[in-house]
C-alpha cells in the first residue's frame, strides 16, 4: 500500500508540475493625461476598435486589438519617470508601410533604434520596426511586422544555405 500512495503521489507531482497556464495578454493600462486626446490618436491613427467600458466610467477609453487584446486607456495622475524606448509596448502589423504612409499624412513623427527621425530599423533578423510617442508621450510603441518568428526561421534558413 506504501509503494501505490508513494506511486501516486510521484505521478500527481510529475503532472503538476507540467501543468502550463497558457497565459495571453489580455490588456495593457496606459495612464495618460489627457484621456480624448490620447483615444483619439489610438483610434484614428493607429485605427484600433474602441469598446466601451463595463461601467461606463468617465476618465477610461478602451482599444481592442485584434479581437483578442486591449490597451485600456486611465486619465489619471502619475509620477513622473525617466523613459525610454526599452520601456515600450509592442503592436504588429499586416502593413507597416501603410501605417508609416498613415503617421506621414498625419505629421506624425516616428523613429528608429538609435533615434533618428523617420526612419526604420532593420534587424539582423530581417524585421523592421519603428517607433513612436502616444500623445501624452506616456508609452513608447514599437510597431513591426507580424509573423516575427517565421522571420527567424527563415534567417536560420539562410545560414544553413
Amino acid at each position: 500500500m506504501k509503494k501505490i500512495s508513494v506511486l501516486i503521489t510521484l505521478i500527481f507531482s510529475l503532472t503538476a508540475s507540467a501543468q502550463s497556464f497558457d497565459f495571453k495578454i489580455d490588456h495593457f493600462a496606459i495612464v495618460v493625461d489627457d484621456v480624448d486626446k490620447s483615444a483619439e490618436f489610438y483610434g484614428t491613427i493607429l485605427k484600433l476598435v474602441e469598446t466601451p467600458h463595463p461601467d461606463k466610467k468617465p476618465g477610461f477609453r478602451w482599444f481592442t486589438i485584434s479581437g483578442k487584446s486591449q490597451i485600456h486607456l486611465i486619465q489619471k495622475e502619475f509620477a513622473p519617470f525617466e523613459k525610454n524606448k526599452s520601456m515600450h509596448l509592442c503592436l504588429a502589423t499586416q502593413d507597416l508601410d501603410s501605417v508609416i504612409g498613415n503617421l506621414k499624412r498625419n505629421n506624425i513623427k516616428f523613429w528608429d533604434w538609435p533615434g533618428k527621425e523617420n526612419a526604420i530599423t532593420t534587424r539582423t533578423d530581417g524585421v523592421q520596426q519603428i517607433y513612436i510617442q502616444d500623445p501624452d508621450e506616456s508609452i513608447g510603441l514599437k510597431l513591426i511586422p507580424p509573423n516575427i518568428k517565421l522571420n527567424i526561421e527563415k534567417r536560420k534558413l539562410q545560414v544553413l544555405n
